[in-house]
C-alpha cells in the first residue's frame, strides 16, 4: 500500500525556515515525480514546488528564491526547505505523488507563520 507520511511542520515566526519532509513507503521503484502542494484557509489547494527525477524544479512564482525542493531517489524522500517565512504561507502542506496510474497524496502538515 503506497502512502505519503510528511513531517517537519510547525510554527515559526515572519522570516524563518522550517524543512519539511514527505517519505513515500510501499513503493518498490523510485517515484518520477514528487511534490508539495499547500491549502491556506479559504483557498484553493495550490502547486508549492515540484522535482521530477531528472532534476526538472517548478515553483510557484511566490516561493521563489525562497524555498528550495530537493529528493533523495534512493530513499523516495522529497524535502521542501521554506525561508524567510511570511504569513501567506501559512497553509496545510502536502505531499504529491503520481503513481501507477493515481496520485497519491499525503495527509498534510500545518505550517503556521505568525507576526
Amino acid at each position: 500500500q503506497v502512502q505519503l507520511v510528511e513531517s517537519g511542520g510547525g510554527l515559526v515566526q515572519v522570516g524563518g525556515s522550517l524543512r519539511l519532509s514527505c517519505a513515500a513507503s510501499g513503493v518498490a521503484f523510485s517515484v518520477d515525480v514528487m511534490a508539495w502542494y499547500r491549502q491556506a484557509p479559504g483557498k484553493q489547494r495550490e502547486l508549492v514546488a515540484q522535482l521530477s527525477s531528472d532534476g526538472t524544479r517548478i515553483y510557484a512564482e511566490s516561493v521563489k528564491g525562497r524555498f528550495a525542493i530537493s529528493r533523495d531517489n534512493n530513499n523516495n524522500t522529497v524535502y521542501l526547505q521554506m525561508n524567510s517565512l511570511q504569513p501567506e504561507d501559512t497553509a496545510v502542506y502536502y505531499c504529491y505523488a503520481p503513481l501507477i496510474g493515481r496520485g497519491y497524496w499525503g495527509k498534510g502538515t500545518l505550517v503556521t507563520v505568525s507576526s
